[in-house]
C-alpha cells in the first residue's frame, strides 16, 4: 500500500496559502540577501575566504538554496504547481499540495539512521572549548611548498615564527574533517587519533566545524528537510566561519577582517567566548535536525 494513501499519518502541520507563501517569499528574500553579492563576484572570478568554502566544500547548489521546501509532513492549502517550487517531490491533492512519502527513496535509510545517530551523540555530549582555533594553523605547519593550501592568501606570520608558535601550543582537534587537512607533521601532534570511521563518535557540539556541519547535514536532506532549518544552518555556517577565518594564521585584511590573535590570551579569550556563542546558537538547530530526520526515519518503517 503506497504512503499517500494514508498522508494523515505524516502531516504535523497544515499551512494556509498566505503563511506558506509568506514563508516561501521571505525565505527567497533572506537568501538573495546573503549571496547575491557573492554570486555577482563570482562571476568576476573573485575569491572569497569564507563563502567560497561554503559553496565549494558543501558543493550545495545556490539555486537550491534558494528554492523553498516546506519539508516533510507539511502540507501546503490550496497550493497548486504554478505558485509553489519546482520540486519533483511534491503531490497536488484537493487538500493541497505536500511533500510524497513514496518518493523518499528506500536506500537513504542508512545515511538518515547514521546522521541521526551522529547528531543525537554530539547533542548529549559534553562541548569542548579548548582548542583555540589550532586546526587551521596546523593545515599551514611546515607545509609542503607543493602543496600550499589558500595561496591566494598571506600569513599573518612568516613560517618559521608560525611553526614556533604551533610548537607551543596542544593540538586538540576532535573533527576528522578538519584534520585530515593538517600537514604530515602536524597530525602526529594532535591529541586524538581521528578516522573516518570514527567519526560519529568524535564529534563533539564545541567545536566550530562539527557546527558548520550542520548545514551540510540539513542540506544532505533536501527537499525532505524544511528551506527554513537549512537556511538557519546556513547563516550559522557563514558566521562560524567568518570566525574560523579571523582566527586563522592568514593576513585577511584585504577583505576587511580584523584577526582574532590567537597567539595572544586576550585573543584566547576572545576566541572561547565567541566559541560558546556559536554552541549555543548550534544547540536549537541541532535539536531541529534530530526532530526532522526522526521523521525521516519513521517513514521510512512503513
Amino acid at each position: 500500500m503506497q504512503k499517500t494513501e494514508n498522508i494523515a499519518n505524516f502531516i504535523h502541520t497544515k499551512l494556509e496559502p498566505e503563511k506558506w507563501q509568506g514563508l516561501k517569499n521571505s525565505h527567497e528574500e533572506r537568501i538573495s540577501e546573503l549571496i547575491d553579492g557573492y554570486m555577482a563576484r563570482r562571476q568576476e572570478q573573485a575569491k572569497h575566504p569564507v563563502l567560497d568554502f561554503l559553496f565549494e566544500y558543501y558543493a550545495f547548489r545556490p539555486s537550491y538554496l534558494r528554492k523553498w521546501s516546506p519539508g516533510f509532513g507539511v502540507l501546503l492549502k490550496g497550493a497548486t504547481r504554478s505558485d509553489t517550487p519546482q520540486l519533483s517531490e511534491l503531490i497536488f491533492t484537493d487538500k493541497g499540495a505536500f511533500l510524497n512519502p513514496d518518493l523518499l527513496p528506500d536506500n537513504r535509510n542508512s545515511a538518515i539512521q547514521w546522521i541521526l545517530k551522529m547528531l543525537k551523540n554530539s547533542l548529549e555530549k559534553q562541548p569542548s572549548f579548548g582548542c583555540f582555533g589550532m586546526h587551521e594553523w596546523a593545515m599551514v605547519y611546515k607545509q609542503d611548498p607543493d602543496q600550499v593550501r589558500h595561496n591566494h592568501l598571506p600569513l599573518r606570520m612568516n613560517k618559521e615564527e608560525l611553526a614556533e608558535f604551533v610548537e607551543s601550543r596542544p593540538l586538540v582537534c576532535t573533527h576528522f574533517d578538519a584534520f585530515r587537512f593538517f600537514t604530515e607533521p602536524a597530525k602526529p601532534m594532535n591529541k586524538f587519533k581521528l578516522s573516518r570511521e570514527q567519526f560519529a563518535e568524535t564529534e563533539q557540539p564545541g567545536c566550530l566545524h562539527t557546527n558548520m556541519d550542520l548545514y551540510k547535514w540539513a542540506f544532505k536532506m533536501y527537499p525532505w528537510i524544511s528551506s527554513e532549518l537549512i537556511r538557519e544552518a546556513f547563516e550559522l555556517a557563514v558566521k562560524t566561519r567568518y570566525f574560523d577565518m579571523k582566527a586563522s594564521p592568514y593576513d585577511l585584511s584585504s577583505y576587511g577582517l580584523e584577526p582574532i590573535k590567537i597567539e595572544t590570551e586576550e585573543g584566547r579569550v576572545e576566541y572561547s567566548r565567541k566559541q560558546i556563542e556559536i554552541f549555543q546558537k548550534s544547540q536549537p538547530i541541532r535539536k531541529k535536525l534530530i526532530e526532522q530526520y526522526t521523521l525521516l526515519s519513521e517513514i521510512l518503517k512503513h
